[in-house]
């Protein structure tokens, strides 16, 4: 399923899905599907009301989820978009306005640092031994087509694309053979960053953390649509000129050891997010840092662009 968080006009949050041009709503999908059988079930129809609460919802949740959705896939293929609207039970996608995935995650969002060997010899350093980790907080998090402001604070804003886990059991100390296990699936980040803020204070967590500098989404795919996430195209395009361009199988450390190695000792929990790293290409390296007015298109393949503009304070 490709999962997201959208709203219609004004209206809360919805938990949906996409197919082709339409956006199901899972919840009135599964309160439709308990009238039909004539159970007792209203509202939501038991389908939480958020995409982080169904994660950590666990199998159960899921499970509705995917019942919700087939419901819907039945309907538009006997009766069209159309009859979804007409019944309230989803919208077109170019009316649905799509939040992040998870609009705010439970804690910080972890990142890999210098996982591809090419990024790390542009920025100068080695390529690391062991997995680099560093956090952005979570609510530098927001939307696709969400504003990125230019903040005054810094002189060299620059790009990042990356493929990101969500992580849907809680565990510690995972062998790297059943670390894939414990993924829920997968969206695009773009781990914008204040580069000269980044040097200037040593750790990266500043120069990471500015407001507005996690663009996530667009949707989130469940882990079974993507068996292995080391077969991904990944490119960042900035005003239609292709900036990055990689291949997730050229992470130094795959997605399996960077979740094995951060549950070490470390318990990892429904929801949270880490973004993989980044190749090489970045601004800094090129000299091609963001202006004001700039439009990033971060893209992973098999889930699709995550676009957003820059934008001055």
């Amino acid at each position: 399923m490709r999962l997201v968080t959208y709203r219609k006009g004004s209206s809360r949050p919805r938990v949906g899905a996409q197919v082709g041009e339409a956006v199901l709503d899972l919840a009135a999908l599964a309160a439709d599907l308990a009238r039909e059988r004539g159970a007792v079930r209203h509202g939501r129809g038991g389908v939480p009301k958020s995409l982080l609460e169904l994660i950590q919802g666990g199998v159960e949740a899921l499970a509705l989820a995917r019942e919700a959705f087939g419901h819907g896939e039945a309907i538009l293929k006997r009766d069209g978009v159309n009859a979804v609207v007409e019944r309230k039970l989803g919208v077109p996608a170019a009316k649905g306005r799509l939040e992040a995935p998870i609009p705010r995650p439970a804690r910080n969002v972890f990142c890999l640092g210098r996982n591809y060997k090419e990024h790390a010899a542009e920025r100068g350093a080695a390529a690391p031994e062991h997995p680099v980790y560093f956090t952005k907080a979570p609510e530098t998090v927001v939307a696709p087509g969400a504003r990125v402001i230019h903040h005054a604070a810094t002189k060299e804003l620059d790009y990042e694309v990356e493929l990101a886990v969500v992580i849907g059991a809680a565990a510690k100390d995972i062998p790297r053979e059943q670390a894939l296990a414990h993924v829920f699936g997968y969206t695009v980040v773009n781990d914008v960053t204040a580069r000269d803020l980044q040097k200037r204070h040593g750790q990266w967590f500043k120069g990471k953390s500015l407001d507005t500098c996690c663009p996530l989404g667009p949707v989130l795919v469940t882990a079974d649509e993507i068996p292995d996430p080391q077969t991904l195209a990944i490119t960042l395009r900035v005003n239609g000129e292709t900036r990055q361009s990689s291949h997730t199988s050229r992470m130094i450390f795959p997605v399996d050891e960077c979740i094995a190695v951060l549950s070490q000792g470390f318990t990892l929990l429904p929801g949270d997010v880490i973004a993989t790293g980044t190749p090489e290409g970045v601004g800094a390296a090129t000299g091609k840092l963001l202006k004001v007015g700039d439009k990033m298109e971060a893209e992973v393949e098999k889930i699709g662009v995550l676009a957003n503009k820059v934008v001055a304070p």
